[in-house]
């Protein structure tokens, strides 16, 4: 198995602080301080150099660091491929993801899981992207469930390589609006993005990764929208449109939990905007029993789940 040390090696080497990766690791500060200076007295190497008032890893250390990849996936492999030799599976199993993966996605599977295997310590775990792969190097996760990219109907990009992960692609969420029910255009199943240039739109301030995507749906049909609010929840967008404030784009896989005065319409034609949503695990692991039936699992509901909206919204 890895040393222990060396995994809050890779994660200090993550993160950056001692104190951000003692509150990743579950460790105080002076545990974390510890660790790395045993690990450098094992191992006879000098890893960590004052810097200011805090450490960085020295050249050595990242040397080390960067050359352990390998290893893990390695130890990762052998772990799965062993549970699967003797049909068995972990003891525990965090999952994490944001907001609305974690309501939609792994609440429902982290229920399956405890039914099926009431033995199964499950963990789930609300956070952003950058903090999922920081748990997922701290192992205080197994699986992560993140926005990776956005894309348009179009588009060839794919999921970005990252040798300490592997991915695999769940869904491409696509985006609908959301228009008050009293909207001249609400009776229809699906709008275009062009039919509702004019409207005023709700959205995030630029800069946010929502704004960006807006925006790039409205550049490939050749139209500048206007913003005449500004919303960061889903709720509060769903809110703002009930109130008749304007319209929105919503995630397909975001509820609306039976809003009032809010109709969701499908997008069609051009820069229908969709965002890449992958699951994620530490490299070498992706093999785990576990793993291939909670990717099953969600797979399944992610389809049952794009396939009903909007109709369910009713």
């Amino acid at each position: 198995m890895i040393d222990p040390r060396l995994t809050t090696l890779r994660v200090f080497a993550r993160c950056g602080t001692v104190g951000a990766t003692a509150e990743l690791t579950g460790f105080s500060p002076s545990a974390v301080s510890a660790q790395l200076r045993e690990l450098q007295r094992v191992l006879g190497m000098q890893l960590l150099t004052k810097d200011g008032r805090g450490v960085r890893l020295t050249a050595t250390g990242r040397f080390l660091v960067a050359g352990s990849d390998a290893l893990t996936a390695q130890w990762e492999s052998l772990r799965a491929a062993a549970l699967e030799a003797g049909d068995q599976v972990q003891s525990s199993f965090g999952l994490g993801g944001f907001s609305t993966a974690a309501a939609q996605l792994l609440a429902p599977l982290a229920a399956t899981l405890r039914s099926t295997r009431p033995l199964l310590k499950v963990q789930v775990l609300e956070a952003e992207p950058d903090r999922c792969f920081d748990l997922l190097v701290a192992e205080r996760i197994d699986l992560a469930v993140v926005v990776a990219m956005q894309s348009d109907a179009h588009s060839d990009a794919h999921v970005e390589d990252d040798p300490r992960f592997d991915q695999t692609v769940l869904l491409d969420d696509p985006l609908d609006v959301i228009i008050p029910s009293d909207h001249p255009l609400a009776s229809r199943e699906a709008v275009t993005l062009d039919e509702l240039a004019s409207e005023p739109w709700i959205t995030e301030a630029a800069g946010s990764t929502y704004h960006s995507l807006f925006t790039a749906a409205f550049t490939a049909v050749g139209a500048t929208p206007r913003v005449a609010h500004e919303a960061v929840e889903w709720e509060t967008l769903i809110a703002f449109v009930g109130a008749g404030l304007g319209v929105g784009l919503l995630p397909r896989l975001a509820p609306l939990h039976g809003a009032e005065n809010v109709v969701r319409m499908r997008i069609t034609g051009r820069g229908k905007p969709s965002r890449r949503i992958v699951a994620a695990v530490r490299r070498g692991s992706i093999a785990s029993p576990l793993i291939q039936e909670s990717l099953g699992i969600l797979q399944v509901r992610a389809d049952r789940i794009l396939t009903a909206r909007p109709d369910d919204d009713h």
